[in-house]
């Protein structure tokens, strides 16, 4: 792989962190195994998404496959956690992941549920070089994962149509996140497998957003993604302080009414 290559996104995955969740690939679809935090997040995830795509493209969020007709790309899919629901409610879904057991494992699954779901062993970059484009794209949980924050986002703005909506999750770089997501998820709690996360990579909001404009990506919806103890599950939340979400508009006919009152929280 070229320095050329790289500046342009191929490569821009960690060949360390994808041999990591490839040996691992076996226990994506276990709710008490390695993956067990991302089962217990996914239902927020799913309704957060769910709500931001329509709510931007003037659709019932309530009605049974709310996405029917909308193309709506996965990037780092891994097991299929997030395809799979989005599928169901209509979309035609794309999802990508650079690990081949990964890929193997949610099309496993997939075929067992009987879903159509387009998976591919790919990098972002692939699918962009070949003009490829989304009505939504999802990068949930792989910004902090790769070399080049700046470099995926761009890639996730040009496989955006115009006037799509891109949805980005991640973690903040504080040293509450430090805390929480990697000492107590990891060491004290083991939600997560040690060493799943490096708090150098860690994403500010402030920096995401920044990356999102230079990449003509406008951001609409910032929020944060909080565990409530007292209830036992996820929750959105003011608090981006550790988990958030971000969503953006690709520049070029976005919506007024992300345009004119969009939620953002600092």
């Amino acid at each position: 792989m070229s320095d050329a290559d790289f500046k342009t996104g191929l490569g821009n995955f960690d060949q360390t962190e994808i041999a990591r969740f490839s040996a691992l690939a076996s226990e994506w679809w276990d709710p008490n195994g390695k993956f067990r935090a991302l089962h217990e997040i996914a239902p927020l995830r799913l309704s957060y998404i769910r709500d931001r795509i329509c709510h931007h493209y003037g659709r019932d969020a309530s009605a049974h496959r709310c996405l029917k007709g909308l193309h709506i790309l996965d990037i780092g899919c891994g097991g299929g956690l997030i395809a799979e629901p989005i599928a169901r409610l209509g979309a035609s879904v794309t999802a990508i992941d650079p690990g081949t057991d990964g890929i193997q494992a949610a099309r496993l699954h997939a075929e067992r549920q009987s879903l159509s779901i387009d998976y591919r062993v790919a990098e972002p970059r692939q699918l962009a070089d070949g003009k490829a484009v989304f009505d939504a794209v999802l990068c949930l949980e792989v910004v902090e994962h790769v070399p080049d924050m700046a470099i995926l986002v761009k890639t996730c703005s040009e496989l955006t149509k115009e006037a799509g909506l891109a949805v980005f999750s991640t973690i903040n770089r504080t040293l509450k996140a430090f805390a929480l997501a990697i000492i107590g998820a990891e060491y004290l709690l083991r939600w997560l497998p040690v060493g799943t996360h490096f708090w150098d990579r860690f994403v500010t909001p402030d920096e995401l957003r920044a990356a999102a404009a230079e990449a003509g990506l406008e951001a609409t919806d910032l929020r944060g993604m909080i565990f409530n103890p007292l209830t036992g599950d996820w929750q959105l939340s003011a608090d981006t302080d550790v988990n958030y979400f971000a969503t953006a508009v690709r520049r070029g006919g976005e919506r007024p009414s992300d345009r004119v009152s969009p939620t953002l929280h600092p």
